[in-house]
């Protein structure tokens, strides 16, 4: 019971004069899931779409609900439903399958006797005719209401156990509502309903949707919304969906299916993840969306045949199991729900006896005590666990060779790649000076977003589609190894394509960088207009991240940089413009011509291309070609200086939950970095932060960081608390200073270092880790001596590095992302406190 208590929800007291509180992990969790209008607009569009199955509830929770939720009805729940009978077990890899399996018998399966369960989802009736309402989601007070609603249409799209169309909808959303200037979009854009339109096929469910969506819409504009969409598929329908726009997306999904890189994610799991999208209905076909060679090829055969505008007519145009989701913004909702928990809260209190509230007291305390509880031994050495002798000695090797044409650096990599190459151009962005940075934050979403000599900017991207994995700018950041004071931020473009087309890539590249028109006004403020409602959803769903750089970029360039380029900084200048576009837009103008100018020179191109065999391709002649289109007038070079920030930050949002960040750098308290920060980190993570933030404090996440570069931070995540957590923050270096760990506990957590060390590597992923340790002049030897110090890590090693953890928060660097109260009652912490949202 104590688990549930603390993982999902209880009440407590802390004595009998205090105000009851309500705390739990999933409580918290979904407080902040509930803070975004996004989630909000999802779940409705769950809850219209399917009233009668349990798709219409919300599967994590409602916060007013869940203290609703008894132990007893946890308990019956688990007991009916999880059981093996009502399981799915998945293996994946290079193994005995049969030695599992018999594993998996006798050590799990055997133990159990098989029941019926009933877990059968069941259909939704389709509607007699379509739903519409209209809801409310919560702002700040100094938030404006205007142009702020989210208008979306709805339609249920059969069963994903169709296989084809499970398909063919990723392909009409991207053709209709993804592809920049798609014929919707634009359509919709055109007439001035919202200035961000979205899309959302969601196909891992039994029945799929399909939702088209306006943000910044007006809520009176509900009826046209509907009226121009439908005119618009009509018109499709008639006069047939471009067939450049379907070759796009049909090329497009399945290169990203051939490919499969997953990023991060074990190619295991996602595989084991998209087999659930029919597996969960189908026992029988595991495999029916994994293996679907021939559905492409089925989807390219019927491109020129009607099917897909057949498709827009039957479950688009004549389909009434649809829905209209209005929502609508409240100033200071957020507060008046927060203030009747309050009144609810103190309700209860007062039917309560002193028996009763004792009680409370008493359970609260004995919650706290259950926290405090290290496991038992023999609970611990249940666990399997590596030896260190387990693991290899040597660092991770990393490939590649270097050439030259004349001033242009070139590096490739011989790495297997399965017939797929992958380019990237680099530029040196050092002529930049301070104001020229927001101009190269706007080129990075604006280049390939824009008409060309040859394309309309739709064209553009169903030509790049078509031909390739696509072409995608971007702008990193590298770090000097020699001198971490100093970094190299780079403009850089990423191709992927199929090796016998390197020359496509280069060819629309320099399209993109010689003759992009920067001059469209129209284009430029539908860009600003999206940029500033998908920044909004960013800085608060990823508001750890906002939070932490944030709060190194009061002592960082590189993340003052950073903030400059994507965070709040660069949000404010997109604010600006959002509000003063017709005053601004010559500036803008001007800024990204100069930034072209200072930036895509021969003399800051660095090239790197991945495949196998790649010294042996045309990309060194392809990069001498190149090199002729680059830019060679004269400019004015200018320096980057960065004014200081105030160092104590808080910014309020109409969230139900903070994102706590405190940020020092060590460096400059004289330490240097070690190995043994990374054996710090999982500690951290594993132990003290996640006992004191997640466990007691209730937050839903917490984590740390220690760079090569000296900077550090803690940061919250989806967390209750604001000033307890900086507190806890402020303990750290003391929980250090006395670690004392016994060899598996220390053992566990090198084990934890190594594993961030070893992740497995894509091809993409591992060449891009050798040109960054080349950019950043790195060496095989540091990284060697790194993993050493992290193999070879004590419990002494640990508490030498008390020091540097005390300086995360004795530089008294910190950003807090929180909800308006919150932030308000903290305010004798902060030097400055402001809306994340201005307008």
């Amino acid at each position: 019971e104590k688990i549930f208590r603390q993982e999902g929800w209880h009440y407590e007291l802390e004595d009998k004069d205090a105000d009851i509180q309500i705390n739990g992990v999933v409580y918290n969790e979904m407080k902040g899931v509930f803070s975004s209008p996004d989630s909000a607009l999802d779940r409705e569009i769950f809850n219209t779409l399917f009233p009668d199955t349990a798709y219409g509830f919300e599967s994590g929770g409602d916060p007013s609900c869940i203290p609703e939720l008894s132990y007893e009805s946890f308990l019956n729940f688990h007991k009916s439903l999880y059981h093996p009978s009502n399981s799915y077990i998945y293996l994946y890899g290079d193994m005995d399958m049969a030695e599992k399996l018999d594993i998996l018998d006798k050590e799990y399966l055997s133990s159990f006797d098989s029941i019926k369960v009933d877990s059968e989802l069941k259909l939704q009736t389709p509607f007699e005719k379509p739903i519409k309402i209209t809801k409310k989601y919560g702002i700040t007070n100094e938030e404006s209401e205007e142009n702020a609603s989210f208008l979306s249409y709805n339609f249920v799209i059969d069963t994903c156990l169709d296989k084809e169309l499970y398909v063919a909808f990723q392909i009409i959303e991207n053709a209709l509502l993804v592809a920049p200037g798609a014929v919707l979009m634009q359509t919709l854009l055109d007439e001035g309903l919202g200035t961000d339109i979205q899309s959302m096929y969601e196909n891992g469910i039994l029945q799929p949707y399909f939702s088209i969506i306006a943000k910044n819409a007006r809520s009176e504009d509900a009826d046209r919304f509907t009226r121009v969409i439908r005119d618009t598929l009509k018109k499709v329908v008639k006069e047939g969906i471009d067939k450049k726009a379907l070759r796009a997306a049909i090329n497009s999904f399945e290169f990203q299916y051939r490919e499969a890189d997953f990023g991060s994610y074990p190619k295991g799991l996602v595989y084991g993840l998209n087999a659930f999208d029919s597996w969960l209905y189908d026992d029988e076909d595991p495999y029916r969306h994994i293996l679907a060679n021939e559905t492409y090829a089925l989807m390219r055969k019927k491109a020129d045949t009607g099917y897909f505008e057949e498709l827009i007519e039957k479950y688009l145009l004549n389909n009434d199991h649809s829905s209209v989701v209005i929502l609508e913004p409240e100033k200071g909702l957020t507060a008046k729900n927060d203030e009747k928990l309050k009144d609810k809260l103190r309700s209860y209190k007062e039917s309560l006896t002193p028996e009763e509230i004792e009680k409370l007291i008493a359970d609260t305390e004995a919650l706290r005590a259950y926290q405090e509880e290290e496991d038992s031994e023999e609970a611990v050495n249940s666990i399997p666990l590596l030896k260190i002798s387990d693991i290899k000695k040597e660092a991770r090797p990393f490939t590649y060779k270097e050439d030259r044409i004349d001033e242009v650096r070139l590096l490739t990599h011989d790495i297997f790649t399965n017939g797929i190459g992958y380019l990237t151009l680099s530029f040196a962005t050092d002529k930049l000076g301070t104001d020229d940075i927001k101009y190269l934050g706007m080129l990075k979403n604006v280049l390939g977003m824009v008409n060309t000599e040859n394309f309309t900017y739709n064209q553009l991207f169903n030509e790049i589609n078509e031909n390739s994995g696509g072409i995608r700018p971007g702008i990193s950041v590298y770090y000097d190894a020699a001198d971490p004071e100093k970094f190299d931020s780079r403009f850089e473009f990423s191709a992927k394509v199929f090796s016998d087309r390197l020359d496509f890539a280069f060819k629309m590249i320099r399209e993109i960088l010689t003759t992009s028109v920067l001059t469209d006004e129209k284009r430029l403020k539908e860009i600003v207009g999206m940029l500033k409602s998908r920044l909004q959803e960013q800085l608060l769903s990823s508001g750890h991240q906002t939070a932490a750089l944030r709060a190194r970029a009061h002592f960082s360039k590189s993340s003052r940089l950073s903030d400059m380029l994507s965070g709040i900084d660069f949000y404010r200048y997109i604010e600006k413009l959002d509000k003063d576009f017709d005053k601004e837009k010559t500036g803008l103008i001007e800024g990204m011509k100069r930034c072209m100018n200072k930036v895509f020179r021969k003399e800051n191109l660095f090239a790197d291309y991945i495949e196998t065999g790649a010294e042996n391709s045309d990309f060194k002649s392809l990069v001498k070609d190149f090199c002729g289109c680059l830019y060679d007038g004269e400019y004015e070079r200018t320096q980057l200086k960065f004014l200081p920030l105030e160092k104590r930050e808080g910014y309020k949002s109409a969230s139900k939950v903070q994102y706590v960040a405190s940020a020092g750098d060590f460096r400059k308290a004289g330490f240097l970095y070690t190995g043994a920060l990374r054996v710090l980190k999982v500690i951290l993570g594993y132990d003290y932060l996640w006992n004191n933030v997640r466990v007691k404090g209730g937050a839903y996440g917490c984590m740390s960081a220690f760079m090569r570069t000296g900077g550090m931070f803690f940061v919250s995540y989806r967390d209750p608390n604001l000033e307890r957590t900086l507190d806890i923050f402020k303990d750290a270096a003391s929980f250090v200073e006395n670690y004392d760990p016994d060899e598996r506990d220390l053992t566990k957590n090198i084990i934890g270092a190594i594993a961030a060390l070893d992740a497995p590597l894509s091809p993409s992923a591992e060449g891009a880790r050798a040109m960054s340790i080349y950019l950043s002049g790195d060496s095989y030897e540091f990284i060697q001596k790194e993993r050493d110090e992290v193999l070879n890590c004590t419990g002494e090693d640990i508490r030498k590095l008390a020091p540097y953890v005390k300086e995360i928060t004795a530089q008294d660097n910190i950003c807090v992302i929180g909800g308006e109260v919150q932030v308000e009652e903290a305010a004798s912490l902060f030097d400055r406190i402001e809306n994340l949202y201005t307008e």
